[in-house]
């Protein structure tokens, strides 16, 4: 079997056999593929598309390109949640230890974050202590007696996805659907969790900027995983405006344990049991509607805290901390304040996303380091009403430089106007 022959098939519209795909994954795997002869490849396939049979091996061939966490011991019980990525959402947080507290197990493998997209391993190395690795025996044996465990990802997780997607990132072939949708789904495939909820992020802060492309992209998703024998969810969700107020890592923590005390931002707490729910309905087999009741009971009897306390302290995360709110504090913590008055009605949610990388709470190269006391409280929001001179927002920084540079990039991300703008819908639609 030759490459070129894949690169002709598919230059010319043909779908490829699951021993062609093979072959391809494994090269790419391997290096015995040469990297011009991939993005040649690559490239056919942005202009030619993949079918759902196509998308659904090459999802299968990738996940199964490196380690895969064999969830098996825990039957249905297992679950996980994907977001797609945002600006504030912390809600992998809340969710998982709601679940664990019904009886799932969330067994979750997590990245750090890269640009300003956050990642929960980082938000979770604001807490002193918790480890993020740990030999799989314990991981497994966390997860059967706590319920939840959630640590980094293995360096070989996926590594033909891992090298696709940065050639994708460098070749302008990252927009094409098989492409991002065999990208994400093989992770959540070699993480092993039998039921999959995915959190898929609309509007200006999301990778998927209509709801008509982010519906194309859940329902690919949802096939994939059907495909690969899983029990799958797609909620879509809005980000055209951050999610809760927070934005950055121990900031985040902090809303997130709020939510879990039944106190914090009603947006955060509604899209957090809106996944949760389906979490476990998946998980149970049971509807909606009874899911719903059994979330909405686990956050507020407090169950859903204590068992976030049980997982923390179980990795070594020092839960004083979380009880006493002595997170990292920036040295630098000062508001910025509307230029006029009337109403905010628009927030450039990527904009904001990336303040909080100029604050130091995101990294612009997987290599640097952040400062996890940085980030943004926002204190006013789309459809808000605001007066001149009022605190809209209030940044965390512990570097003078990074302040004034963030400063000027937050007041230039908000529109604020004669009117409120209508109010938007958190929740755009269920896949399931």
């Amino acid at each position: 079997m030759r490459m070129y022959d894949l690169i002709e098939k598919k230059k010319q519209g043909g779908a490829l056999t699951r021993e062609e795909i093979a072959f391809f994954v494994r090269g790419t795997t391997d290096g015995s593929i040469p990297e011009y002869q991939l993005t040649a490849f690559l490239m056919a396939v942005c202009f030619r598309g993949m079918t759902a049979e196509e998308t659904a091996i090459l999802t299968d061939e990738m996940a199964h390109s490196g380690d895969v966490l064999d969830l098996s011991a825990f039957g249905t019980a297992s679950v996980d949640k994907h977001s797609t990525g945002g600006v504030g959402d912390k809600t992998t947080l809340i969710v998982t230890p709601i679940a664990a507290s019904l009886g799932c197990r969330v067994a979750k493998m997590s990245g750090r974050g890269l640009g300003y997209t956050g990642g929960t391993v980082d938000k979770l190395s604001a807490i002193p202590g918790y480890s993020l690795t740990m030999p799989h025996a314990d991981f497994m044996r966390q997860v059967e007696t706590v319920g939840a465990a959630v640590i980094s990802q293995s360096g070989n997780l996926t590594p033909a996805d891992k090298k696709l997607y940065s050639l994708r990132d460098v070749t302008a072939t990252v927009d094409s659907l098989p492409l991002i949708a065999s990208s994400i789904m093989s992770k959540k495939i070699a993480a092993g969790a039998h039921s999959i909820v995915l959190d898929v992020k609309v509007g200006s802060g999301a990778f998927m900027k209509t709801e008509a492309d982010a519906t194309a992209l859940a329902k690919a998703m949802v096939e994939i995983g059907k495909a690969c024998g899983r029990r799958m969810t797609a909620v879509l969700t809005d980000m055209d405006i951050p999610l809760g107020i927070a934005v950055g890592n121990a900031l985040e923590v902090a809303e997130a344990v709020e939510i879990l005390h039944g106190r914090g931002p009603a947006d955060l707490r509604e899209v957090s049991l809106t996944l949760a729910s389906h979490m476990v309905s998946l998980c149970k087999n049971i509807p909606l509607t009874e899911a719903e009741e059994l979330t909405k009971q686990a956050l507020d009897s407090g169950a859903a805290l204590k068992k976030f306390r049980e997982w923390i302290s179980a990795q070594g995360g020092d839960v004083s901390v979380i009880d006493n709110a002595a997170y990292p504090k920036a040295s630098i913590v000062r508001p910025i304040c509307a230029e006029r008055d009337g109403f905010i009605t628009k927030m450039d949610t990527a904009a904001i996303g990336e303040v909080s990388v100029v604050l130091g709470a995101g990294r612009a190269k997987a290599e640097d380091e952040i400062d996890l006391s940085a980030g943004i409280e926002i204190l006013k929001k789309t459809g808000d009403a605001v007066k001149a001179g009022e605190p809209i927002a209030v940044l965390h920084t512990s570097d003078e430089e990074r302040f004034a540079d963030a400063a000027l990039r937050y007041a230039a991300a908000i529109d604020i106007g004669e009117t409120a703008p209508p109010k938007r819908d958190l929740i755009f639609g269920v896949i399931r």
